[in-house]
């Protein structure tokens, strides 16, 4: 259990510096009590005070890190329950499952394809879980070397049997992979070989009392780099328990269940699957170990992450820039939105519905919509000049017209002044581009 803010103050220096961030030791206490500040900011705290204070300064989940150099994925080190409330700051593992009965090095090398780039943005499937099902350790040895062979990507080797476990590690154990699992019956075997090898384990319990128990016995056994796994698959029980996980460690500094969390998915349809999967993700799994492995199946899990991942207090915003939708060539029509994300992913799905091949000027506005931006100053004549040419727009069109948001259309005049191009005004929704669309270009 973790020591409370008063607890923590009387530990302190008392000298109200404020080097360490807060106003004074006793907010500085509370924040450190509550997960939100390192003992390390306070830059007179004696030895003493750090040894005494060690269990507070810890984050309530400890971090784990799968996979070695560029492909390092960490885990854990989570201090909020809700995202509003701060932030979430690593985002959930997402591994693709190969097994050894199938043809593992074919499904490993169309799993390096798994990377997406759309409209700045990078999405990555970043782990490969290789699962023991043909009972055959020779088997799975091969399928385990044969899959790193095709990938650089952080694993995932799931077997229950230790002597299954031991021989893939003899392939890839330079590779930390996040071995799955130790249970009741071969905990003390499979920490042995997680602890030699320095990777990380999954504990596996029946159910949270049992996964509690099981993590005591492991840490008794001196080895703290734990994922867990509560054991449940159906998907009511399992978001019960991951929402238990993160619940009891974040408020109670419940010690057993301050760990990262695995979930792996059952739903046998790809697209049942990724819906199971994404509740995981939602709350709060660290790993989520899935089948699907087609690009049109992961991009929406993978979309959803990205979104839920990044700061609450930050707009969503896309890269600045100019994009095509379709073929666009000199004559194609050019519309010009803000960098707000959801402004622009609906202005392309109706520039993109209207099925003439057309430009999108996004104008940097620092991720905020088209009146939010108007009103601030941020989506004016100048800042459009600005992008038409940062965007050498010129170089790409020869008609010279823009077709601006309905909304700000009191910006016509201004902006042919400042940018020497003729100036439509579009619909004030953008429900309306399809059609506007039809009439005037179509």
């Amino acid at each position: 259990m973790g020591l409370t803010g008063l607890e923590i103050y009387k530990h302190l220096p008392k000298t109200n510096c404020k080097e360490c961030g807060s106003p004074t030791c006793l907010a500085f206490a509370m924040a450190l009590a509550s997960g939100k500040a390192e003992l390390s900011a306070c830059p007179y705290v004696t030895d003493e005070a750090k040894e005494a204070l060690d269990s507070a300064a810890a984050p309530p989940i400890k971090k784990v890190t799968v996979g070695t150099g560029d492909h390092v994925v960490e885990l854990g080190e989570e201090t909020e329950l809700f995202r509003h409330d701060k932030r979430f700051f690593h985002p959930t593992g997402v591994a693709v499952l190969i097994s050894d009965t199938e043809d593992s090095a074919a499904k490993a090398e169309a799993f390096n394809d798994l990377e997406f780039d759309r409209v700045g943005m990078h999405y990555v499937t970043d782990m490969v879980a290789v699962k023991c099902d043909s009972g055959d350790a020779g088997k799975f040895k091969a399928t385990v070397e044969a899959v790193a062979g095709k990938t650089e990507k952080a694993m995932v080797l799931m077997a229950e049997d230790p002597a299954v476990i031991e021989g893939a590690l003899e392939v890839v154990a330079d590779r930390k992979p996040l071995i799955h699992a130790a249970t009741g019956d071969n905990y003390e075997k499979m920490t042995e070989l997680a602890k030699n090898k320095g990777c990380p384990l999954v504990v596996k319990g029946s159910d949270l009392h049992n996964t509690a128990e099981l993590v005591e016995k492991v840490v008794a056994l001196g080895y703290k780099e734990l994922v867990l796994d509560s054991g449940a698959r159906e998907t009511s029980q399992v978001l019960a328990d991951l929402t238990q996980f993160r619940r009891l460690a974040v408020r109670k500094k419940f010690r057993p269940f301050g760990y990262p969390a695995i979930a792996l998915t059952t739903k046998e349809d790809p697209r049942e699957e990724v819906i199971q999967a994404g509740v995981y993700l939602s709350k709060y799994a660290d790993v989520v170990v899935l089948k699907a492995c087609e690009k049109q199946q992961l991009l929406p899990l993978l979309s959803w992450r990205q979104n839920l991942y990044t700061d609450p207090q930050k707009p969503i915003a896309v890269e600045a820039g100019l994009y095509e939708v379709g073929e666009a060539g000199e004559e194609s029509p050019v519309y010009v939105t803000t960098n707000f994300s959801l402004t622009y992913f609906i202005v392309e799905g109706e520039v993109e519905s209207s099925r003439i091949p057309s430009r999108i000027l996004s104008v940097d506005t620092g991720g905020i919509s088209v009146l939010t931006a108007y009103a601030d100053n941020k989506f004016s004549a100048e800042t459009i000049a600005e992008a038409i040419k940062k965007a050498g727009l010129e170089d790409k069109v020869k008609h010279r017209k823009l077709v601006l948001p309905g909304h700000v259309a009191v910006l016509k005049g201004t902006l042919e002044e400042e940018s020497g191009w003729e100036v439509m005004v579009g619909p004030r929704e953008a429900s309306g581009i399809t059609k506007y669309a039809k009439e005037n270009f179509g």
